[in-house]
């Protein structure tokens, strides 16, 4: 079995669905509003053990309710939670997710406790990085603690993959560096790169940039349209499945979360892994909700 390793956020989202986005200064009625766990760093950590890898989290929770609601999930799934740790101080982490009558999101954030993992609480999960497979990591955690975590995994040998989400236009070089895999969306791929990502020679162009910026290999996902995998020069496109979604919020990290659960220690099964990956995410965005969506290995075939 896989053994992947998380360092990320842990929000509780709550739900407003609109029939479009509100204009400024316009009031709105809601149809509906519900509440569900997310965090990109929790729902990637719940793809990956849902897709059949051993995960393990570091993440920080506040002392309070939400922190127990969203505790009790990782339970369910098995999820290693030895490195989640109490902030006494900062609440739990949030989200107000506006979700449009097409599926579509916008999404705002209090980080609360998810801002106060430190290099220290890094530095107490070092065996824990040293002998996984994979860690994966995004921006909604201070960077220092992700750069920290990246050089322990890659003095042991470790793949890294980092999600460069929320998007950043300055992403430090030495985490670039230390990436083996960077999967942006074209958002953030454009503010890393510059390249407005329009069509498929703007893609390559933007991931070919991120090549040059010292990531090896690199993974746009393009939404309804799929992804591209580009490295040295030769680039793969895989297309996205064909489904009628009804909510995108966890598309993304189910998307990340199944693929390093699935690639090999030597990377030679990428587009596979992608497509198995892209299958997970096409069953998710089939259902309202970040993680209650992702699915679960024995249902995702391709």
């Amino acid at each position: 079995m896989k053994k992947i390793v998380v360092l990320g956020s842990i929000n509780v989202d709550t739900i407003l669905n609109i029939p479009r986005l509100p204009l400024p200064g316009e009031t709105m009625a809601m149809g509906d509003q519900s509440t569900a766990g997310g965090g990109k760093g929790a729902n990637q950590a719940i793809a990956a053990v849902r897709g059949g890898a051993e995960t393990t989290f570091i993440a920080k929770v506040g002392q309070d309710h939400a922190a127990d609601f969203m505790l009790e999930t990782f339970k369910k799934d098995g999820l290693n939670m030895d490195h989640i740790t109490v902030d006494s101080k900062a609440g739990t982490g949030k989200a107000y997710i506006l979700l449009d009558k097409d599926g579509q999101n916008s999404i705002l954030i209090y980080g609360g406790a998810n801002q106060t993992i430190t290099v220290d609480d890094v530095e107490s999960a070092r065996d824990s990085i040293a002998n996984a497979d994979c860690l994966v990591s995004e921006f909604e955690t201070p960077l220092e603690a992700t750069v920290r975590a990246f050089e322990i995994a890659k003095q042991n040998g470790v793949i890294t993959i980092l999600n460069p989400a929320p998007a950043k236009t300055d992403i430090p070089q030495k985490l670039l560096t230390l990436t083996d895999i960077i999967v942006p969306n074209e958002t953030e791929a454009e503010a890393i790169t510059g390249i407005k990502v329009v069509d498929k020679k703007s893609i390559i162009n933007s991931a070919a940039k991120l090549n040059k910026m010292g990531v090896k290999r690199v993974i746009i996902t393009i939404g309804s349209r799929g992804s591209l995998y580009y490295t040295d020069g030769k680039e793969s496109f895989v297309d996205a499945y064909k489904v009628s979604a009804v909510d995108t919020t966890a598309a993304g990290d189910t998307f990340i979360g199944y693929l390093a659960a699935k690639l090999d220690s030597d990377l030679d099964n990428m587009v596979e892994a992608m497509k198995f990956a892209s299958k997970a995410s096409s069953i998710a965005v089939q259902v309202k909700g970040a993680q209650n969506s992702i699915p679960y290995v024995d249902d995702v075939k391709i």
